[in-house]
């Protein structure tokens, strides 16, 4: 999952702003469109890759979205009534392409958005798409309005014994994760590691190292993911959003695994990255 290169899906910021270029673009002979239904879940082919069709009814500005080109080939995406058997972005992002996740990605999260705020947030008036799908105008007060993205943390921490902390909550039966949080207001991605960890079980952190981000449209947050060294290693959960947390050798989780006493993320998530990671690999300060 190349999430640290460049994308393939250009998303053309500067063109899509005219809405004679994008409906022109959904008039190309290789346009291509997803659909997806209003729980912005979308269909895949027999071999496992996202199900695209071309366009064939006029253009619509307020439905369909201009996601961008990938090698000069424009894919929009539309929210519809699908057919067919479908999944979430959450349950086949691992086993796409790069750039089928990152189409699935924008497709999901301007369906959500668009579906979350039809109007203005500022004077409540109505507001009507535009930019190909990446903005909204209200007709009201004139303001433009965007997509918004909430910052979250994803830390896996590890202690001197090169141990990695791992927790669940009640909901998850046996599964367990790296911890992670929300951004809160005026606080910096750093402060946020360190006020979830002591928060959720009571550990502190002497040092803080960036892995890497991916977006996650559930609704609209983009996950930053750390590894970050314990100076502390007491566990005590907070018994509100964590029910459990303990640490791990490599060999203890292999065990554990192979033994079916515990689960681990999907491969789509970044909290799976980081704990594989881990696993193949000493953590380096």
């Amino acid at each position: 999952m190349a999430w640290s290169v460049a994308s393939s899906l250009d998303r053309v910021g500067h063109h899509r702003r005219s809405a004679d270029w994008v409906a022109q673009l959904w008039r190309s002979p290789d346009a291509r469109l997803l659909k997806l239904d209003a729980d912005a879940s979308f269909t895949t082919q027999a071999d496992g890759t996202l199900r695209l069709v071309k366009p064939f009814v006029d253009h619509d500005p307020q439905r369909h979205l201009l996601l961008g080109l990938v090698e000069g080939a424009p894919v929009f995406a539309v929210q519809a009534v699908v057919d067919g058997e479908v999944r979430s972005l959450r349950e086949v992002g691992g086993s796409l392409s790069d750039v089928e996740r990152d189409i699935a990605a924008a497709a999901t999260a301007l369906v959500r958005w668009h579906q979350l705020e039809p109007q203005c947030p500022r004077c409540g008036g109505p507001t009507r798409v535009t930019d190909g799908g990446y903005a909204r105008h209200c007709e009201r007060c004139d303001e433009q309005h965007f997509p918004r993205t909430d910052p979250a943390v994803i830390v896996a921490v590890v202690d001197v014994d090169d141990r990695i902390l791992l927790g669940r909550q009640a909901s998850w039966g046996n599964r367990v994760s790296v911890l992670a949080g929300f951004v809160e207001a005026g606080e910096s991605l750093e402060q946020t590691i360190h006020r979830e960890i002591a928060e959720e079980v009571d550990v502190t952190l002497d040092r803080i190292r960036y892995f890497g981000s991916q977006p996650w449209s559930f609704p609209r947050s983009l996950m930053t993911g750390f590894f970050a060294r314990a100076s502390s290693t007491a566990v005590c959960v907070d018994a509100d959003e964590i029910a459990w947390a303990g640490w791990f050798t490599r060999e203890e989780l292999a065990a554990q695994l192979e033994a079916g006493t515990i689960g681990l993320p999907g491969p789509s998530s970044i909290a799976h990255r980081l704990i594989a990671t881990w696993r193949s690999e000493p953590t380096v300060w």
